[in-house]
């Protein structure tokens, strides 16, 4: 069935919308999903923060002009679906790589983080990459180790005198004067 101009005009709209604030995106395509393997990808991309739609090629091309998308929609062939998301593009590059190493079906096209188009080997490498909270929780230890190290230095100095000290009165090394 046909649709009609008017819906296609609605569907470009509120893919520019969403596409407006959108740097990272994965495009890709698939063949013979079944609707239970879709439903698992839409949920796994959910957690993700992420969206998933299934686009006709020339409705994503007039949709994402002026975004920072533009270039990866671009004459496209095919079955086509992209991924986006506003947040992390690591947690989306993991869930959408694990989901096609356990689909076949499913395979990259191209993809975009900040803006930049990037291949499918950087999409795979983006994807082992630790995400933002582990790389944030990485750099706060660094920061903080070299305080902690110092704080414990500090202690010891004033330990070890108390140690000697109490030694030193134990054994009766010190004359009363």
């Amino acid at each position: 069935m046909a649709v009609s101009r008017q819906k296609k005009t609605e569907q470009v709209e509120k893919l520019s919308a969403d596409l407006k604030n959108v740097s990272n995106m994965v495009v890709a395509t698939y063949t013979k999903m079944t609707v239970a393997q879709d439903y698992e990808l839409r949920k796994a991309l959910r957690g993700a923060g992420a969206k998933y739609r299934v686009v006709k090629n020339t409705l994503a091309a007039r949709a994402s002009k002026g975004t920072k998308v533009e270039e990866a929609l671009q004459e496209l062939g095919g079955v086509t679906s992209i991924a986006y998301t506003t947040g992390d593009p690591v947690a989306m590059a993991k869930a959408l790589t694990k989901y096609a190493k356990d689909t076949p079906e499913f395979t990259f096209k191209v993809g975009v983080v900040e803006g930049k188009v990037i291949s499918i080997k950087e999409i795979e490498s983006l994807a082992s990459m630790p995400s933002k909270e582990e790389l944030m929780s990485k750099l706060l230890f660094l920061i903080n180790a070299p305080a902690q190290r110092l704080v414990t230095a500090m202690n010891a100095v004033g330990r070890n005198l108390a140690v000697v000290v109490d030694q030193g009165v134990k054994e009766k090394k010190f004359k009363e004067a």
